[in-house]
Formats: structure tokens, sequence, C-alpha cells
């Protein structure tokens, strides 16, 4: 009993730490946001090409967060296994009801330690949390920096112009951003549908990741 208490702390102490890192990875990508808000909405003649660069910092905010996520929910996953199959039956019942072999996949676990989740999962989740607004406010930003900014638009074709970087044409710029936001939008959808049809498929009230 006491080992397993010690174990549960530990257990809670590393989802803690995971937790704040994806806290840290929100911030960083919503602080590079903010940043590239005030360079592009200084003056009407500023370039809203900031605007397009952070998609790519934001993305990799992204990919690490959803990586550090399949880290957390490891130990997530072993927290609430643990409260639902030995802490609550024993403050209910008494019974650890240890002939439903709940205590042989958390060793198992341990044995071969590995993901719950893919990394596209993992990936979708965190659209759906926190990065699905971020993109959002990023899109709706450039759009209406090119609406506004140095005079409102009067047509679709001066809006594309404002649009250009370099060589590529404002055509090109816009349709890569509709290309990216859908990108995610998916992804999200996807793992929405995804996680019901895994909770759909369990045999138990609760599971490992």
């Amino acid at each position: 009993m006491t080992a397993v208490a010690h174990l549960y702390r530990g257990e809670v102490y590393r989802s803690t730490i995971w937790r704040t890192r994806l806290d840290t990875t929100t911030n960083w990508a919503v602080v590079t946001l903010g940043v590239a808000l005030s360079i592009s909405f200084a003056s009407p003649d500023a370039s809203p090409l900031p605007l397009v660069l952070v998609g790519v910092l934001v993305i990799f905010f992204l990919m690490q967060e959803a990586r550090r996520y399949r880290y957390f929910n490891v130990w997530r996953a072993r927290c609430r296994w643990m409260e639902t199959h030995f802490y609550a039956p024993m403050l209910d019942e008494g019974d650890l009801h240890l002939e439903d072999n709940w205590q042989k996949t958390l060793a198992n676990d341990y044995l071969h330690p590995r993901y719950h989740v893919s990394l596209m999962t993992a990936i979708g989740r965190r659209i759906r949390r926190n990065y699905l607004w971020i993109l959002m406010i990023q899109s709706l930003a450039y759009a209406g920096k090119l609406a506004v900014h140095p005079a409102p638009v009067e047509s679709l074709e001066q809006a594309f112009r404002r649009a250009d970087v370099g060589p590529l044409p404002g055509e090109f710029i816009v349709g890569a951003g509709i290309f990216y936001i859908s990108t995610w939008i998916a992804i999200a959808i996807w793992s929405h549908f995804h996680d019901d049809r895994r909770a759909r498929l369990r045999k138990t009230d609760s599971s490992m990741g």
C-alpha cells in the first residue's frame, strides 16, 4: 500500500511537470503571434509578411507541444488508472477487484513503456484545445491587414496585390494560407471523431490513454 501511494505521488508529479511544459509552448505561440500582430499593425504601411512567417513558428510550437503531450498522456493515464482501479474501489468497497487483472495492465505499462496515442492524435487534440484559436486569430488578422491597410481595400484584385511577397503572387499566398488553415482544421475534426470512436470501442469506463 505504501509503495503504491508513493508510486501514485510520483506519477502525479511527473504529469504536473509535463502539463506545465504544455502551457509553456502555448505561451510561446501566443507571444510570437502577439509580436507579429504588433509589427504588422504598427503602421498602415507595415508589411503583413510577419503574420505569414509567424505561422511557421506556431506550427513548430504545435509540433513540440504534441510531442510533449504524448509524454504527459502516459503519466496522466497511469494516475487515472490507479485512481479508478485502486483508490476508488478501496474507498468505496474495500475490495480491489484483482480478478479484473487491472494491476497486470499497469505492470505491463511499466515493463513495456510506450506512447498511448499517436503523434497525429496528439496534434489534433492540441489544435482542438488551444491552437485552433491561435490559427484563427492569425488568419483573421492577416485578412484584416489586407482589408484595411494602407487604405480600405476596394477590390479583390487589390487585396491580392497587397498579399504579393517578392516574386510570389498574392493569389498563391492567399491560396497557401487557405490550405494551411484548412489542413489543421481537418486534423482537429479527424481527431475528434477518432477519439469518439476509441471511446465507443473501450470495454471499460476507463482506459490507459
